[in-house]
This record gives structure tokens, C-alpha cells and sequence, in this order.
């Protein structure tokens, strides 16, 4: 019965050839998903198959676990990979971040289009959605777990989310299989193991069927979030600039009600950050509503929420690289510090930004620190100051530092995706920009 249900809910998501990749903890729910997905394979060869598992470095037993998994999984006869993943805390939680690097390390590892299949179950579903109500989340929060959702160039898909944790037992049990216990599972520190073993199972004494309608309220909240979703996204088109920029003159023209939700939605979309009541209202009363003449800004997490020109940004938090400089070769990519992006000067000249191609002795430097120098943008007369040139083009204070300066030997010739100096312009050179993550994003 569970390999017909698990086996329906991978035939929905499998109807064309597609990689399909196993994250494999080693643990009875993932050790289940292994059989299962061993069964599976036997019926249908036209994917391809791979099992990864994520070594946190969290355990003393950690490497052992490593090399019992390849060889559980190799006497199945599954292509396998072991991942070891560096996790530190920077203010969140330990879970958070332990599983950010997993999601991370399974996509660097993933071919485009490939479906991840995970062992999160009914239980699991009902820890979230006790944990996301402790936080006193809105029904976004309450929604727990969707059975399948995009990450990254992949799916992540929970086929067994209908099955108790009971039902995976008595399989595990039928079946004859062993699997990793995790000690760190059991430690009541961590809230969701403290809803697990002793909460949730108190609950489910005096209301045996608590765990079924738990997860039938997190579909019924994912619903209603999809048709909010559905009925804001006609406003959240008119309030949408270029970069995920939020314009506060067409929030303005919203009632309350729609803008609140507005920019909790932009919020979410554009840092994934998922804010409280209070901390929306901080979004409002600090920078929305500030006074014309402030420049204000909201730190929320490592994220930056900024106001600059009637208009919202937010923003990562960044390091310094005023005074990073490397030379940049013609025909080449240079990768800039900092997530920045790449920066390519290629033959060709059609872009916007196209220059004359440098002399023999005048090597080309990437710099990013603007003080004290100025410049003549074709079209243009006279020379004046990057920093009100910038003003000028309504670049926003902290992508100032951040925007690539290309120098023939020791004159500007251009500001990437900003204009090119007089005396450099010409057909032979494209500048290009290739953004990682746009700071305005």
C-alpha cells in the first residue's frame, strides 16, 4: 500500500525522463524512501538515479554514518555521493542553517530539472505547523510544507507527506531494514524534538486524530494563501519596478490592508524573509512613513530595508570592497569580489556601452572606489565628480561602492552599466555586466 502511494505520487511528477535524486539522512524515514525508490527503479529505468548524503560535521559519528551510507545504498546498486558541508551559526538557528547548507550542497550537485525527493511525512507536517503557530505565524506560516515546491534549478518534492510516522515504522519493521539513529534527534533542547516526544504525543493521547486535522488546517491555509496570491497579484504588478524595486507612490494609492500584504509578499519574494507583525510595522513606521528628509533604513536579519527616492529596496548585508582592484584581460570574464558578479570587455561594440579597444600601453583595471574621482560622460560637457554624477543618475548610496569602475591604465574610461568617459567611446569593445545578485534585489 505505501509503495503504491508513493509510486502514484512520483508518476505526477515524472512523465518525461528526469533525474531523480535521493536526499539520504540514513534514517528510517529516508531509509523507507530508499526501498521504496529501489522498487520504483525496477519499473521504471528511464530516469536516472542518485543518492546524496549531506554530512552536517554536527555528530562525532558523522563519518561513520558517511560510510555507512555508501554502502547501504551501493548494495542496492544506486550511483552514490557523499557531500561534506561546513556549518556556522550567524544568528540563526543551528537547524536553519545546517539546513540551508544541505539545500545548497544537493543542488551543487543536481542536474537542471532533477526532482529531489525527501522523507518528510504527516508527523513532520504537524511539527511544522505547531512550531510556525508557536511563532504566531499567519496562515503563509501555517501552511507548513507544500508536497512539491521549486528550489533552485530543481523540485523538491515529500511523497510520503499523507503517511504517519507509525505507518513508516511498521514498513521499516515489515521490511526488515536498518538505519542510522541520529542521538541528536532525541535531545528535547530543540523545539521540534521536544513537540515530538513529548508534546505531540500527549496530544494525540487524549485526540487520536490530531495529526490528520493538524495537516488538514496546513492544506486549508495553503489554500487560502494561493487565492491571496491569486487576488494580489494584479496590485503587486503596479507596485513592481525594474529589480524588484517597490514604488511607495503606487503603494500609496492601495488601501492598508493591501499594502500590508504587499510588502510582506515582496519581502518574501525578493530575501525570503518571512516577517512578524511587529516587525512589519517597525517596515512602516521607520521607513515607509519616515519623514521626506531621512534616509532611513531597517535591519531585518542580514538584510537591509532601505528607502531612496520614493521608491523601497532591500538589501544584503555586504562587505567592504572599496579597495579591491585586478586587471581585466580582453575576451575574458573577471569575477568580482563579494557576489558582485562578472565583468567581460568583448570584442563586438554593439551594446550601450561600447568602447574603443585599449592601446598597448594602456592596461585595463577594475576599481570600485569612486572618491576623488571625476569624469566626462559622452554627451556631456565638461568633467564633474563620480559622487554627483551618481546623484545625478539616481544611483542609490550603497550601490555607489559596489558599481565596477573600468580605467585604460590610470583614466576612467567607463562606469559598468552607467555611460562611457569621452575619448573611450567607440565600436570595437562591449562592456558586460553579468550580476550574481543585484543588491537592489
Amino acid at each position: 500500500m505505501l509503495f503504491s502511494l508513493f509510486e502514484n505520487v512520483l508518476d505526477s511528477y515524472t512523465s518525461r525522463s528526469r533525474q531523480i535524486v535521493l536526499a539520504f539522512s540514513g534514517g528510517i524515514d529516508s531509509r523507507v524512501l530508499l526501498d521504496l525508490l529501489s522498487n520504483y527503479r525496477d519499473t521504471h529505468s528511464n530516469h536516472r538515479y542518485l543518492v546524496i548524503h549531506v554530512d552536517h560535521g554536527l555528530s562525532k559519528e558523522s563519518d561513520q554514518w558517511m560510510q555507512q551510507c555508501e554502502e547501504l545504498v551501493q548494495d542496492i546498486g544506486f550511483p552514490f555521493k557523499g557531500v561534506n558541508v561546513s556549518v556556522e551559526r550567524y544568528g540563526n538557528s543551528i537547524e536553519e542553517v545546517a539546513r540551508d547548507a544541505r539545500y545548497k550542497a544537493l543542488l551543487d550537485n543536481t542536474e537542471v530539472n532533477a526532482l529531489i525527493v525527501t522523507g518528510q511525512h504527516a508527523d513532520d507536517q504537524a511539527e511544522t505547523f505547531l512550531l510556525a503557530l508557536k511563532r504566531g505565524s499567519g496562515p503563509a506560516g501555517l501552511s507548513a510544507m507544500p508536497l512539491i515546491r521549486p528550489l533552485g534549478h530543481a523540485e523538491l518534492l515529500r511523497p510520503l507527506l499523507s503517511v504517519t510516522r507509525k505507518e513508516i515504522e511498521r514498513y521499516a519493521y515489515d521490511e526488515r531494514l536498518s538505519w542510522i539513529d541520529d542521538e541528536s534527534n532525541l535531545d528535547c533542547r530543540f523545539d521540534r524534538n521536544f513537540i515530538r516526544h513529548s508534546w505531540l504525543p500527549s496530544a494525540q493521547t487524549r485526540w487520536p486524530g490530531l495529526t490528520k486535522s493538524i495537516n488538514r488546517s496546513a492544506v486549508l491555509c495553503a489554500e487560502q494563501e494561493q487565492l491571496l496570491e491569486e487576488l494580489l497579484s494584479e496590485h503587486y504588478s503596479k507596485v513592481m519596478l525594474e529589480s524588484n524595486v517597490l514604488s511607495l507612490s503606487a503603494l500609496n494609492g492601495c488601501s492598508k490592508s493591501i499594502q500590508v500584504a504587499l510588502v510582506r509578499r515582496w519581502l518574501k519574494q525578493t530575501s525570503n524573509i518571512s516577517v512578524s507583525k511587529a516587525q512589519l510595522q517597525e517596515v512602516f513606521s521607520s521607513v515607509i512613513t519616515a519623514s521626506s528628509d531621512a534616509n532611513p533604513k531597517l535591519q531585518l536579519g542580514s538584510w537591509k530595508v532601505v528607502r531612496f527616492q520614493k521608491c523601497l529596496y532591500v538589501i544584503p548585508d555586504c562587505q567592504d570592497i572599496t579597495e579591491w582592484h585586478s586587471r581585466l584581460e580582453m575576451g575574458t570574464s573577471l569575477q568580482l569580489p563579494d557576489g558582485v558578479g562578472e565583468l567581460c570587455l568583448m570584442f563586438g561594440g554593439k551594446s550601450r556601452w561600447s568602447l574603443r579597444t585599449p592601446m598597448e600601453n594602456e592596461p585595463v583595471w577594475v576599481r570600485f572606489n569612486p572618491e576623488g574621482i571625476s569624469a566626462n560622460p559622452i554627451g556631456r560637457q565638461g568633467k564633474r565628480k563620480l559622487k554627483k554624477l551618481y546623484q545625478e543618475y539616481g544611483i542609490p548610496s550603497w550601490s555607489r561602492r559596489r558599481t565596477p569602475l573600468v580605467f585604460y591604465g590610470e583614466h576612467l574610461a567607463a562606469v559598468a552599466e552607467l555611460f562611457v568617459c569621452k575619448g573611450y567611446e567607440g565600436q570595437e569593445c562591449d562592456l558586460v555586466w553579468y550580476k550574481h545578485h543585484v543588491l537592489s534585489a
